[in-house]
């Protein structure tokens, strides 16, 4: 019988993206979604909220189970939004999980500033029913963008230029963004131990 994995997340684009990153990576493997209830990721790092997640998924499904939290970490704002980046607006009193007010928001809030360096930061976590638990670290350094451009990726990614790059983390084509992303790096270097886990 083919191993299962959860994918710990509700968002739609996470679980698109992270299909095409892992790709072959799960060859053996039968990644299958999460419909179970939503934990309180009230953790202070990245890694801790990706565990919390992922604890929630494998207590919920009785299966190994990746799970991630991500943000944007920017240096003229103490490194804010981070781990609040999805709420960032909410928490200053916008919108709820809305990108165009969250980017909007970091904008303004970097008017004036001479240092633009951020970076994207992504925790991946597995936690089986065994209590095994690990997490990996990823992170893309960039800078903040005067505005946002480009119609692709989701999040900060029209206003994020990757170290390396001249165009927006939004101008570059998916497979472009999954080579060298955040995201990517992390889910990347947990791969091993995933397949050890449920492989052997």
């Amino acid at each position: 019988m083919t191993p299962q994995l959860v994918l710990a997340t509700h968002n739609a684009h996470k679980v698109e993206e992270l299909r095409r990153i892992l790709g072959a990576r799960l060859d053996g493997i039968e990644l299958i979604g999460y419909d179970g209830p939503e934990p309180v990721e009230d953790g202070d790092t990245f890694a801790a909220n990706a565990l919390i997640k992922a604890r929630a998924a494998a207590a919920f499904t009785g299966l190994p189970a990746i799970a991630d939290d991500s943000g944007i970490s920017v240096a003229a704002l103490d490194g804010a939004p981070g781990i609040h980046s999805a709420r960032y607006a909410q928490l200053n009193g916008g919108p709820a999980r809305d990108d165009t007010a969250n980017l909007q928001l970091l904008l303004t809030n970097l008017v004036g500033a001479d240092d633009r360096g951020a970076e994207f930061v992504c925790a991946a976590a597995l936690v089986t029913p065994e209590g095994v638990e690990h997490v990996e670290l990823g992170v893309w350094p960039g800078t903040v963008l005067d505005e946002a451009v480009g119609g692709g990726g989701f999040g900060y990614d029209p206003i994020f230029k990757p170290a390396g790059y001249s165009v927006s983390a939004a101008e570059l084509t998916r497979d472009e963004k999954n080579a060298v992303s955040h995201r990517a790096l992390a889910f990347e270097a947990i791969m091993p131990t995933v397949r050890e886990q449920l492989l052997g």
